[in-house]
């Protein structure tokens, strides 16, 4: 099952770190099969509000995510990220090509109270 390693990220500081960081993550990614899926970029916001930088990178499971984020490569370089952004990065699993919302239905709390 894909897993996604998601950063949203805010107030990033552009500067040299920031270019060396960008420079080297894709050496760091291609042992573990991972590959941009977003990077950034304007968002057209529907419904809410919305601020900072999305990024998804896909792998092909989790123990790949965790072992590129863990890994030597990764670990050396992200101080150049943390030390000039701030934000929240996870790991969270795709679902297959089949699922339906419905899916989830027997995962979920329900209680016998009426909802509002």
């Amino acid at each position: 099952m894909t897993t996604y390693a998601i950063g949203h990220l805010h107030d990033v500081n552009v500067g040299p770190d920031i270019v060396e960081y960008l420079r080297r993550i894709d050496e760091t990614l291609a042992p573990f099969e991972g590959r941009f899926i977003i990077h950034g970029g304007p968002a057209t916001v529907v419904e809410g509000s919305w601020s900072g930088d999305l990024i998804v990178i896909a792998f092909p499971d989790g123990d790949s995510a965790r072992a590129w984020y863990d890994s030597p490569a990764y670990r050396r370089i992200l101080p150049l990220r943390t030390g000039n952004s701030r934000g929240d990065v996870f790991f969270i699993d795709g679902v297959s090509a089949d699922h339906r919302a419905a899916d989830v239905i027997a995962k979920l709390p329900l209680s016998d109270q009426p909802l509002g």
